[in-house]
């Protein structure tokens, strides 16, 4: 397990694990806790990963930006543009990495902290979990890619409603936005995110990286564009070892054994 400050990191096979670690704190992001995600992102974005898997100690998920920290920096300004950068070059990763991001809300998602869960590629929530923006009521503005993901996921008038009254969502609510993927109870959370990590750490790599690439592109390319990068990832995945053996398997009636 590599050691860090504010994460815990471990990467068994194709699965690494990721849990927020300043349950003290609420799991607030300071520059060390970004800096350190930042770093574990770049050590998921490997040939061998294939899922990550990202949740948090203790009661919150992440309250969002630590403002003591934010307070106490002689440059406010300065030092939450390096966290903000840090942080942006976590969710960059994650968001190009061939392996699937699962983000397992535990609790209060606030801030920067609901900007980080939302932007798993599968998104579970325990059943107490609640979601907020909360910028504005710091005379602060959105960070952490909520201003991309949310219109794309919710639309631009519910994203209003939330960035700009910061109402509170259950995890009930989130899930009917759809903002979350799955509500579960809370005693159950841990061990679905593991089902379901199990199933992407047998599956097959470069299907599921190909999903992400065509959804990170398809609101911006026209559809001709949108269709040729299909063509050509389709044509890719059907060359790769995984392709062979997804057809093979079919064919004969049996379950796939992918790399």
């Amino acid at each position: 397990m590599t050691q860090y400050q504010t994460i815990t990191f471990d990467q068994a096979g194709p699965v690494a694990r990721i849990a927020l670690n300043r349950p003290d704190a609420a799991n607030g992001m300071n520059d060390t806790m970004t800096r350190e995600l930042a770093d574990a992102a770049r050590r998921c974005d490997t040939e061998s990963t294939k899922v990550v898997l990202l949740t948090a100690s203790g009661r919150f998920f992440c309250a969002g930006g630590d403002l003591k920290s934010f307070a106490a920096a002689p440059s406010r300004g300065r030092y939450i543009k390096g966290v903000a950068d840090d942080l942006h070059r976590a969710i960059s990763t994650f968001a190009r990495m061939d392996a699937v991001l699962i983000t397992a809300v535990n609790g209060v998602a606030a801030g920067a902290g609901f900007s980080l869960a939302v932007t798993g590629d599968l998104v579970l929530a325990a059943a107490s979990a609640s979601f907020t923006m909360a910028y504005t009521k710091a005379g602060l503005s959105p960070d952490g890619s909520s201003s991309y993901y949310l219109p794309r996921l919710i639309g631009i008038r519910k994203t209003q409603d939330l960035m700009l009254t910061n109402r509170m969502l259950s995890a009930d609510e989130a899930a009917q936005w759809g903002l979350v993927t799955e509500v579960v109870a809370d005693d159950q959370l841990a061990q679905r995110a593991e089902e379901l990590v199990g199933q992407f750490a047998s599956g097959p790599r470069k299907s599921n990286a190909a999903v992400k690439r065509l959804l990170l592109t398809s609101l911006q390319s026209g559809i001709e564009e949108q269709m040729e990068a299909e063509g050509r990832l389709i044509a890719e995945c059907a060359e790769s070892a995984d392709g062979h053996e997804g057809v093979d398997a079919f064919m004969a009636k049996r379950p796939p054994k992918f790399a």
